[in-house]
């Protein structure tokens, strides 16, 4: 698990797969066109084990869970 300023991201690694959790569906919502080739379920990324992650897909997610965490007020 990440953090910056809360959550932000999680990794989780499997028998199968690799796993990207960005901590909700709305950032995977919003790239949906760009995550078409990978298996998507609710608000997980998954990415074949026998292949590099997609560093530059993985950077903007990233990218826009920080912009989503600086935008949101603390309670």
């Amino acid at each position: 698990m990440f953090h910056y300023k809360r959550s932000l991201v999680a990794l989780g690694a499997f028998k199968d797969l690799c796993s990207l959790f960005p901590m909700g569906s709305s950032v995977l919502n919003e790239i949906a066109d760009e995550i078409k080739e990978y298996q998507v379920t609710k608000g997980t990324l998954h990415f074949p084990i026998d292949k590099p992650m997609p560093v530059a897909l993985v950077k903007k997610i990233v990218k826009l869970r920080v912009a989503q965490n600086e935008s949101r007020k603390r309670r």
